[in-house]
């Protein structure tokens, strides 16, 4: 067989794209989409987990331009307007108010009248397996993908109770719809600084207990001062560590062509009010991905 070159190599331009969940560090996939893109990279299709179902589908749907945008509005502030918090004992923040908010600008459709071939994946609690939607909804399929557990509301859909599907497939390599002669592509950000997510959720806590109305007060009695442990922070960490480590082992089984593994120490889940630099750390790692399986 013939050795392949780095010029074989870069005659193969369309891309099956798999974008992995990873909380606010998932706006680093706009950086990959706009280096892949600024490299001649053709996307051919999408398959997309929590935060990488939100960014594909938005991308999927022509409005990854205006997205950004929106992204350069969010600080502190708003994010928590954003919030509509819960007294559930399964969730703290119900998410229909973020879906809300980016439909504005993203109108719905249905998955198959993409102009490209989309899924996200999530997780059934009640059956114990993965749940891939490639038709129906788009932001019906995303609000349930990013249904971080003990977070965000399970969403309930005939006799399912759907969760992130970070939980089972974090970065769905497998559920990205192939073509001949393209290439698989990888982009993995569910690796973090632990110390920095746990300093973020108690700096989370904090602003929520700085908040006097009567949600506030009683969300105080469920997550005390005085305790670096508590259920949120708990199940973070140990969804962050299980995420993880499933991803390490979707990339093993499915070997893509181009794997961007970017572990960010800077930013943890809740800081969606540092897009662009997120984005620019996405664009940078991608495109030295970009150099090594081109050979440059």
């Amino acid at each position: 067989m013939k050795a392949e070159t780095p010029h074989s190599k870069q005659t193969e331009k369309n891309v099956a794209l798999a974008l992995s969940s990873g909380g606010a560090r998932g706006l680093a996939h706009i950086g990959a989409i706009e280096e892949l893109e600024a490299r001649g990279y053709r996307i051919g299709s999408i398959a997309g987990c929590s935060m990488g179902a939100l960014i594909g589908g938005v991308y999927a749907a022509g409005k990854l331009t205006e997205f950004r945008e929106w992204m350069k509005t969010i600080d502190r502030k708003k994010m928590l307007e954003l919030m509509d918090f819960s007294l559930s004992l399964n969730h703290l923040v119900k998410g229909n108010r973020i879906i809300e908010a980016i439909m504005e600008f993203v109108p719905d459709m249905a998955i198959e009248d993409l102009p490209i071939p989309y899924c996200a994946v999530a997780a059934d609690l009640k059956a114990g397996k993965e749940v891939v939607f490639n038709k129906g909804s788009l932001f019906e399929a995303i609000r349930a993908s990013i249904s971080l557990p003990s977070f965000y509301a399970p969403v309930e859909r005939d006799d399912m109770i759907l969760i992130d599907g970070g939980v089972i497939n974090p970065i769905p390599l497998n559920r990205a719809k192939r073509q001949a002669g393209d290439i698989l592509v990888g982009i993995d950000v569910s690796g973090l600084d632990y110390q920095s997510q746990w300093e973020e959720e108690r700096r989370l806590n904090a602003r929520l207990k700085n908040d006097k109305s009567l949600k506030a007060k009683i969300l105080d009695k469920l997550i005390p001062d005085n305790l670096d442990f508590n259920y949120l922070t708990v199940l973070s960490r140990t969804s962050s560590l299980m995420i993880r480590q499933n991803s390490i082992l979707m990339a093993k089984l499915t070997n893509p062509d181009i794997l961007v593994d970017i572990q960010m120490a800077r930013y943890s889940t809740f800081d969606f009010d540092k897009s662009e630099r997120i984005i620019a750390v996405g664009r940078q790692r991608t495109a030295l991905a970009i150099n090594k399986y081109e050979g440059l």
